[in-house]
């Protein structure tokens, strides 16, 4: 069983930066798939970023290279620094975890889920 843990929200201006955290137990969680994902009011989760046990990342297309997914396995956390934030990526943030390494797209194949962290950007 893992248990995730987001953190690094919060309300910031347009053009500010965020680092979001994902902190989990469990000792096998350095072999696992992790990805991010985003849901804003009265839409669809929506696919952030993957990334892999040996750091291959994998982003949504509207990153437009403004978002980086980085682990530290040691400290069994995932990490999703973000510029350049504009009043669209005002969401809740969550993380996922899957048993199986790769880069999962689909929040529908992801085993485990945290509880999410809110950002607001005010434009």
């Amino acid at each position: 069983q893992v248990q995730l843990v987001e953190s690094g929200g919060g309300l910031v201006q347009a053009g500010a930066s965020l680092r979001l955290s994902c902190a989990a137990s469990g000792r096998s969680f350095s072999t696992y798939g992790v990805g991010w994902f985003r849901q804003a009011p009265g839409k669809e989760r929506e696919f952030v970023a993957a990334i892999t046990s040996n750091n291959n990342a994998y982003y949504g297309a509207f990153m437009k290279g403004r978002f980086t997914i980085t682990r530290h396995n040691a400290k069994n956390t995932v990490y999703l620094q973000m510029d350049r934030l504009n009043h669209e990526d005002t969401a809740v943030y969550y993380c996922a975890a899957k048993h199986e390494d790769g880069l999962w797209r689909s929040s529908g194949m992801y085993d485990y889920w945290g509880q999410g962290t809110q950002v607001t950007v005010s434009s």
